[in-house]
């Protein structure tokens, strides 16, 4: 149990700690393929899934752990990530991003991280689960593409590769913007872990290392998965609710630690701040995490489980889910982003 504590904290800390000084965020990510047409951050995502997926290769290799894809539910998957996608925005953050936002002070995030981890413990295990059981129980299929395809895994990710080279160099080759440059206020090391900017795909790099590395980690303490944000959302839930330690896994030690690498980050580099959120934020960020909880665990994971970890291990249900949690952030940016913006410019200018 020592080493399910003390192993779950230290991944999720460098974990919160990295994506809060880098503010990698897969939300803002999503929405700005659209909103902006920037594509940078799903870019910096294919470098992390495929960093992970040729460590897989390593790792099954030497035998230190094997992948079952198992199953997955076709219309659970793209509903609950569509759901899944509208959710995030209106929380500002996917399920990680909350973790660190609430990290950083943010109340707005906790207020959606408490109901993402109360709609996904209910959508599991209590009042909603007939309703996931219902949608889930129709459409079954085997989620393993190596199977299902008859392509070797190597192969897969070899393909993988190829493609997100392809877009890496064609994105570095883009003459660079200028950014304005802030005041500098550490030096040394306290000025690189907590002050300097990092490039996305640099960020990307970090996170595929740190997702690689919790699989041997997390098959060392029984828990035969990569990162994973809902499950253990839903078993902190589940464990404050009755008091099973059972539900104590890995899991539920590594979403800790992403909530407190990012304090420490932010603690940091002062950009630690209590913030209460106005009427309409808070609206959003009920209903925002409510649906992310309830979306996610339909879909069986979310940005990272889906969309980071199930995609590097070639499974259906996250290359499925990953555009339906995309069309999703689309669906709703237009709607709280896009159309305000059409009115405003379409609107004409009252003259007194």
């Amino acid at each position: 149990m020592i080493w399910t504590i003390v192993s779950g904290l230290i991944v999720g800390i460098l974990l919160g700690f990295v994506m809060q000084r880098t503010r990698f965020c897969l939300t803002g990510g999503f929405r700005d393929m659209y909103v902006q047409k920037n594509n940078n951050m799903f870019y910096a995502l294919l470098i992390a899934i495929t960093i992970q997926a040729i460590g897989l290769i390593a790792l099954t290799g030497f035998g230190v752990l094997t992948i079952d894809n198992g199953t997955f539910p076709l219309i659970g998957t793209i509903i609950g990530a569509f759901l899944f996608g509208i959710g995030i925005v209106l929380a500002g953050g996917c399920a990680t991003g909350t973790w660190y936002r609430a990290g950083e002070g943010l109340i707005g995030s906790w207020i959606a991280l408490a109901m993402y981890a109360l709609f996904a413990a209910m959508t599991k295990n209590g009042l909603l689960k007939p309703v996931m059981e219902g949608m889930n129980s129709k459409t079954v299929g085997n989620a393993d593409m190596v199977s299902t395809t008859g392509i070797p895994f190597t192969v897969l990710v070899l393909i993988l590769t190829a493609v997100t080279l392809y877009f890496v160099i064609k994105t570095l080759r883009k003459p660079k913007k200028q950014r304005a440059s802030l005041p500098q206020k550490f030096t040394g090391a306290r000025h690189f872990f907590f002050e300097r900017r990092f490039h996305p795909f640099t960020a990307a790099i970090l996170i595929g290392i740190i997702a690689l590395i919790t699989w041997p980690i997390s098959y060392s303490t029984g828990r035969e998965s990569g990162l994973g944000i809902t499950t253990p959302s839903s078993n902190l839930v589940m464990f404050i609710t009755s008091g099973d330690v059972n539900y104590l896994d890995f899991g539920v030690f590594l979403i800790l630690g992403i909530f407190v690498g990012s304090y420490i980050a932010a603690r940091g580099s002062r950009e630690f701040k209590w913030r209460l959120p106005d009427k309409i934020t808070i609206r959003n960020s009920v209903f925002g995490g409510a649906l992310m909880g309830f979306g996610a665990a339909c879909a069986g994971g979310c940005t990272i489980g889906n969309g980071l970890v199930a995609t590097a291990a070639m499974s259906w249900q996250g290359w499925i889910s990953l555009p339906f949690m995309i069309f999703g952030t689309w669906f709703m940016s237009y709607f709280l982003y896009v159309k305000p913006m059409k009115q405003a410019i379409e609107t004409p200018v009252q003259s007194n």
